[in-house]
């Protein structure tokens, strides 16, 4: 349910609604807009009328049932669209953020010179795999907290705020001491505890679309982490397991505007892992920014020969330059800014 308080309503009366609501054994989520406060009450609703304890007060407007299971996540409970800072970088509407870097840190010089040339381009926030989830036990599994610390000199050098990957519970503290956004990849999706954990951190979050995954139930999984009171999720659409082998996954571009109808989040499209093939990735990106996006994650490596996790799909330096300068041209026609 959601408790759409009159405009103007006081903090006391504000209280006084999450206090009945606490009362009641509801958990409580408050999102203030600009004309209206909205309470969430998440628990089990069945045997107590809300409207018949909170609607009765006399600066509550109207009591609204939420139909879809993800409540917090959804449209409903909050119409605005969330912007997620990043440092000083904030994803949300009328921007079009470009995360990039390489898919796995493998030395100083390979980061470092990633990171400079990013940034020239126009790439905001830095990506990188210190950790590195493979299918294979054998290849290679990433540096682990040497690789957190090159990306922490990289941020240091550049002033580029940094995301990666926590595989699970066990690494999440160290990833949070380093990292500035915390990742979670589409392997760990439905991670639900991993999922609740971070969601206790308050720090961003980029949560991935598993790869045999519906829209629905990648909405479910960030509501893991809003219910823990962790409001600054981004999604991102990273392809879909179909049978088609053209492709690595099948980039599903109709799930940014399905997300921006059921969902406030900020929802980003990695059209590397989404097709798997770096010539792909720049028809993609601006076909990304055309449906709606409000970003992308793109891998880059100086060179993607030689690159130890996901080379294919990897553009050089002087691609991902040339696809900012297209980016930017058309942006300002879907009304976003770089």
């Amino acid at each position: 349910m959601i408790i759409v308080l009159r405009s103007g309503a006081t903090p006391q009366e504000i209280d006084e609604v999450t206090r009945r609501l606490k009362k009641l054994g509801f958990g409580v989520h408050i999102s203030q807009g600009t004309e209206r406060t909205i309470i969430g009450a998440i628990g089990d609703e069945r045997g107590v009328n809300l409207e018949e304890k909170i609607g009765v007060l006399p600066f509550v407007e109207r009591v609204i049932p939420i139909l879809t299971p993800y409540k917090l996540t959804s449209r409903e409970f909050r119409e605005q669209d969330t912007v997620v800072r990043v440092n000083d970088v904030e994803i949300g509407p009328g921007r079009f953020v470009i995360i990039a870097g390489p898919c796995a840190v493998e030395s100083e010089s390979q980061v470092l010179e990633t990171a400079f040339r990013v940034k020239e381009a126009g790439g905001k926030i830095l990506r990188g795999g210190a950790f590195k989830p493979r299918t294979s036990p054998y290849s290679f599994q990433g540096l682990g907290e040497d690789g957190l610390k090159l990306l922490a000199r990289a941020r240091e050098v550049t002033g580029l705020p940094f995301v990666t990957e926590a595989l699970g519970i066990e690494e999440l503290p160290l990833v949070a001491e380093y990292a500035d956004m915390i990742q979670i990849g589409a392997r760990n999706m439905q991670n639900f505890r991993l999922l609740e954990a971070v969601g206790k951190l308050r720090k961003p979050v980029l949560l991935k679309r598993g790869m045999m995954n519906t829209i629905d139930e990648m909405l479910m999984s960030a509501e893991y982490i809003l219910a823990q009171g962790n409001y600054q999720v981004v999604l991102c659409e990273r392809g879909i397991r179909t049978f088609e082998p053209a492709t690595r996954n099948t980039l599903d571009l109709s799930c940014v505007p399905i997300v921006k109808k059921k969902s406030h989040l900020p929802i980003l499209v990695d059209p590397s892992h989404g097709t798997g093939r770096s010539d792909l990735v720049h028809s993609m990106s601006l076909a990304a920014l055309a449906v709606g996006a409000d970003g992308l994650l793109v891998e880059v490596h100086p060179n993607p020969v030689e690159a130890l996790s996901d080379g294919p799909q990897s553009v050089t330096p002087e691609q991902f330059a040339a696809l900012v300068k297209d980016l930017r041209r058309f942006a300002p026609l879907v009304g976003r800014e770089m």
